[in-house]
């Protein structure tokens, strides 16, 4: 019965978002350390980037093929079961002596730590519909948090113990997370009656249908684009001249940036009182801004600082308010639309560490600045021609999309 449905308590909303953090974190440990990891194996820098964009694609696969399953499995049990693979896939990247396999494993590292995009559409489900848009904020500013922090402590480790040492720690946080999950996380209702094909043929379904969300899924995706460009080459433009800094410095700016996303929370609140393609227009904005600083910002650490902080708000507001438009569309399919959403979103972000790594080797950090100034740009050009026609909006008439996939 949805009356039955658990409340969204202060301690299950913190719950989900130190576990969001936690989790997604994983993905990006790596960044700071990948010169430690190309020293160790004497492999270039375009080889050792595959590491990162192998965990992207993962994260991307795992979107597609986990994260579906929370509109038809209890969500408990599936995050339960995805704990153990994540805590051996941490296990396995500390342990492998091969590049190579550890480029495939960090493809499992991201296959697995997609939790966190269970969690979002979970904290949507709990909370009313003034609660919404607050509660999507504050697990995506967990995650977020988790992100930017996540550089600064595996480049702190990566420097001062070592890269492998990384993992082990992060093995032993899944263990803690996971019991903690297990203890206290509530069990929600489930909406989906029908097989997997089905569901996955309805993905299909949701985005030909919905021009909405494939909006916001190519906003999102171009503006991660960018952000990957940045944070995988930042570690090269730190090691060499005029900076000769380590891992160490290179994920503290982690730091900077997760200021900028505490203050993207607020995009949270206010996608309640201000027209969202309003909120983007100004986000996209200040991505664009934070590439032509970044142009000039070569050898500067405060035009980093500056452009980070610009970056890192632009994008994760960009993200918050896009999340808060797509789950208002069809309550009974939050997952999904996650998955289509998210998916496309990190296909976005390789795309970006891969071309990112590319336009270092060619053209090093102005090569970085314009590729991220046209992938920003690009974001910008589809949100003024599209947001403004008319959409398809659901109304209380509209079916299931596909009717024998639900009750």
């Amino acid at each position: 019965m949805e009356n039955a449905t658990p409340v969204l308590s202060r301690f299950n909303l913190w719950l989900m978002t130190i576990s969001a953090g936690l989790v997604v974190a994983n993905i990006y440990y790596c960044q700071p350390m990948l010169g430690k990891i190309a020293a160790e194996f004497k492999v270039t820098e375009t080889t050792v980037s595959s590491i990162a964009t192998m965990t992207q694609i993962g994260y991307a696969a795992g979107l597609l093929f986990i994260v579906p399953l929370g509109d038809m499995l209890q969500r408990k049990k599936l995050i339960l079961v995805d704990f153990v693979f994540i805590i051996l896939s941490l296990l396995a990247m500390a342990l492998f002596r091969n590049i190579y396999a550890l480029i495939g494993v960090s493809f499992l590292i991201g296959f697995t730590s997609v939790v966190p995009q269970l969690f979002v559409p979970m904290a949507a489900q709990l909370a009313t519909d003034q609660q919404r848009g607050k509660a999507i904020g504050t697990v995506m500013s967990g995650l977020l948090i988790g992100i930017l922090c996540s550089r600064t402590i595996s480049g702190y480790i990566g420097q001062h113990l070592g890269w492998r040492e990384m993992y082990y720690i992060a093995a032993g946080i899944m263990l803690l997370n996971g019991i903690a999950l297990w203890r206290f996380l509530p069990e929600l209702q489930i909406h989906y009656k029908g097989s997997y094909s089905n569901l996955m043929k309805s993905l299909i379904h949701y985005t030909k249908s919905t021009p909405q969300l494939r909006l916001a899924a190519i906003r999102g995706a171009l503006g991660f684009a960018s952000f990957s460009a940045f944070w995988t080459t930042l570690v090269f433009l730190m090691e060499g001249p005029p900076f000769f800094k380590g891992s160490d410095v290179a994920g503290a700016f982690g730091l900077v940036g997760a200021g900028g996303a505490i203050a993207a929370s607020l995009a949270g609140r206010l996608s309640n009182r201000i027209v969202p393609n309003k909120i983007i227009l100004i986000t996209i904005s200040l991505m664009i801004l934070s590439w032509v600083v970044f142009g000039f910002s070569g050898a500067s650490i405060a035009g980093l600082v500056l452009g980070i902080l610009l970056l890192d708000l632009g994008l994760q507001a960009t993200h918050i308010t896009n999340q808060t438009i797509i789950f208002a569309l069809y309550p009974e399919a939050r997952n999904r639309l996650n998955t289509v959403y998210m998916v496309t979103y990190f296909i976005g972000g390789a795309t970006g560490t891969f071309l990112g790594s590319l336009a270092w080797h060619k053209a090093q950090w102005i090569g970085v600045s314009v590729l991220g100034g046209c992938f920003t740009v690009l974001a910008l050009i589809f949100h003024l021609l599209y947001s403004g026609r008319k959409r398809v909006a659901k109304t209380e008439e509209q079916p299931e999309p596909v009717p024998d996939h639900s009750v």
